[in-house]
């Protein structure tokens, strides 16, 4: 170890080991080394170690790398990539600076948490510890690490009841609950992304009892009807809870959008049964937000293919999502345009789909509040013969015998664009299988 690193300076103390910033002296390669606090005796001992065996496993774009196991003296080294600072740090900086993160970094950092732990629980693992210390940032990219007190989702219970810090610890935790579920990590999830709007922490309880009773104070007393087996874990153990009606959330945390709101209050919920999983919150509208197009429609008009402009077009373009997936997919588009600006508003209920509102463009008024979807067409569709649509996705199976459609959208539509080296948000099932462009694919519009 001595020979073949040197260690620069000490950058964390973690559960398990203390992390130092490293020099490889054979490729001047800088790394992280984690220094065991306890002693292994045997090489045995080592590659039973339940983190070394999850990170052998594991291998995802927003999870810390392993790259080597080093064993000297009955020491043991573990060797990661080294990355610039934890999202702590990062927070820190922006409290300094007295500069809130946006909303679309933030929706960036917290995609690639959630496919870091979208993996982690696909592969039967939990982490049991997330908080801001324990993600690795650099470049905007976030990598989860310390996976000291990480446990397979399949073994068995009682688990220990020492699990996260006291702030990110969610309420079953708290109450000595021996059975819990991948859940807890999901509480933890909400309350970092409470915590990248507010720059302070949701929950920073400065005690067990102090932590529950800053919990009710945000989200209300519970009760049987909100959480059955809560009530009787605080019962065996002689808890009561603090009575306290529930706090708008949406005051204590001004600058996130309703979207945002949304999702912390279904990632803290009471009950973990009722939480969003890693998988469901990358679908949630938070990643998804809607772009209103100002554009004052008129009438439809037919899309003209010869028709060359000064206005440079956005060419949306499929993709491989997946090489190796020949399974059906789809890809859902949808064009939103503000209602205020299209003039004389109305609604029109199509019997042939009453569960739907259809919307047509000629004789709306009273309805700007509305926002109204235009499917995105294809050139040789007659724009004349279809509604406009509160609802409305177009839709793509893989079809031998049909040609890909080209198609683009004006440039006014703004999209939201990820980082460069930001992993797929699509990342392995979270959206089903994706469409490969090696198949042509065939048009359908349905409703939602």
């Amino acid at each position: 170890m001595i020979c073949r690193y040197r260690l620069l300076k000490e950058i964390g103390d973690g559960t398990c080991g203390n992390v130092y910033k490293a020099l490889n002296l054979m490729n001047n390669e800088i790394v992280a080394v984690k220094k065991m606090k306890r002693k292994f005796y045997y090489w045995e001992e080592c590659l039973n170690l339940r983190e070394i065996k999850l990170l052998q496993k594991l291998n995802h774009p927003n999870i810390v790398k392993l790259k080597e196991i080093v064993k000297e003296n009955y020491e043991l080294f573990l060797i990661f990539e080294h990355m610039d600072c934890n999202l702590y740090q990062f927070m820190r900086d922006r409290q300094i600076g007295q500069s809130h993160f946006s909303e679309s970094e933030i929706r960036t950092l917290m995609s690639q948490i959630l496919q870091g732990l979208a993996y982690m629980h696909r592969n039967g693992y939990f982490h049991r510890d997330l908080k801001p210390e324990n993600l690795l940032v650099q470049n905007d990219i976030v990598k989860i690490g310390d996976f000291g007190l990480s446990r397979e989702i399949m073994s068995q219970a009682p688990y220990t009841d020492y699990v996260s810090t006291r702030w990110y610890r969610a309420p079953e935790v708290l109450l000595q609950s021996l059975a819990y579920s991948p859940a807890i990590d999901m509480w933890a999830v909400g309350t970092i992304l409470a915590e990248l709007f507010a720059l302070y922490p949701l929950f920073p309880g400065q005690s067990e009892t102090d932590q529950m009773f800053k919990i009710c104070n945000v989200l209300g007393t519970p009760d049987y009807n909100i959480w059955p087996e809560g009530m009787e874990l605080s019962r065996a153990i002689g808890f009561n809870f603090f009575q306290a009606p529930r706090a708008n959330l949406a005051d204590i945390i001004p600058n996130a959008s309703m979207e945002a709101i949304d999702l912390i209050q279904k990632l803290c919920s009471w009950d973990p049964r009722n939480r969003l999983t890693a998988e469901q919150s990358l679908q949630h509208p938070f990643f998804h937000v809607a772009t209103y197009v100002h554009y004052p429609l008129q009438d439809f008009l037919p899309v003209n293919t010869n028709q060359t402009g000064s206005s440079p077009n956005l060419e949306l373009s499929l993709w491989d999502f997946d090489n190796e997936s020949e399974e059906e997919c789809f890809l859902g588009l949808t064009l939103g345009i503000e209602p205020s600006s299209i003039p004389n508003l109305d609604t029109y209920h199509n019997s042939q789909r009453s569960e739907k509102e259809i919307l047509f463009c000629a004789g709306y008024e009273h309805h700007s509040e509305q926002l109204v979807f235009w499917p995105l067409i294809t050139p040789e569709n007659n724009m004349n013969n279809l509604p406009a649509m509160t609802s409305l996705s177009l839709s793509y199976m893989p079809n031998s015998q049909t040609p890909i459609p080209p198609f683009s959208i004006p440039e006014s539509s703004s999209f939201d664009t990820p980082h460069q080296q930001q992993p797929n948000l699509m990342d392995c099932h979270l959206f089903a299988p994706m469409m490969s462009p090696s198949l042509p694919i065939h048009r359908d519009f349905f409703f939602q």
